[in-house]
């Protein structure tokens, strides 16, 4: 069954206990990224774990292999259980990695690649100087993300079912990740997201993980909407 994640888009580690408190049980998963880690660093990671919660540290490492191995294996020491690359780092940097990661044992966080960003477009790659179409483009560095040892991907709910229909085969029965930003339900506002789906969408196509922020965060009642999207995903899965 896929899983929701709740963007933590708070800009304090007071921020953060006021929404571990509003949500309570109803999130078990939730993202912690650059603002946020900026602000607080590791601690904020421990503060989270240690309200017996998972967390996905999305820092989209982009550096020299070196670098990012040892970057990797400080996460892993935090206990996080997801975190993030550029699959544009290239392939040395994607295995060293996971090399990384493989490493930590049963710490182990794991390694998932972004290849576009959802606030970027077909006129955006025109921009970057990259000929090939988005969809083409999402595929290729998924597969450099799957064939270097990494184990899934960040992409917008509108490539996920190609994903899903590319690298499976590649991964040669691995599991693999598919995380989906861009996830807004029916009606809600698309924000600065160019390339987005519901719920229902993004799990009937695949997605293993969805993650959601402001139509949570910014409800009347987050507690509800988070147990709304939830259900959509479930009867979306069965």
């Amino acid at each position: 069954m896929a899983e929701l994640i709740v963007a933590l888009d708070v800009p304090s580690k007071s921020a953060v206990a006021e929404t571990l408190r509003r949500l309570g049980d109803a999130v078990d998963f939730y993202k912690i990224g650059l603002e946020l880690f900026s602000a607080e660093g590791p601690d904020v990671v421990r503060m989270v774990k240690d309200a017996g919660k998972r967390v996905f540290l999305d820092l989209k490492l982009h550096d020299i292999p070196r670098t990012v191995e040892r970057a990797v294996r400080s996460i892993a020491g935090l206990g996080v259980d997801l975190t993030t690359i550029h699959a544009s780092g290239g392939a040395a940097m994607i295995r060293a990695a996971a090399g990384a990661a493989a490493e930590a044992g049963a710490n182990a966080p794991k390694i998932i690649a972004v290849t576009m960003l959802t606030s970027l477009d077909e006129a955006d790659l025109a921009d970057l100087g990259i000929g090939r179409a988005m969809a083409a483009q999402v595929e290729a560095l998924g597969r450099l993300t799957i064939g270097n040892g990494a184990d899934g991907i960040v992409c917008s709910p509108k490539e996920v079912a190609a994903m899903n229909r590319a690298l499976v085969p590649l991964a040669e029965e691995r599991p693999v990740v598919f995380v989906t930003p861009g996830v807004r339900p029916a009606g809600a506002a698309v924000g600065d997201q160019k390339r987005v789906a519901t719920p229902a969408g993004a799990v009937r196509d695949g997605a293993t993980h969805l993650v959601v922020g402001r139509p949570i965060l910014e409800a009347a009642d987050p507690v509800a909407a988070a147990r709304a999207i939830r259900a959509e995903m479930a009867s979306a899965c069965c």
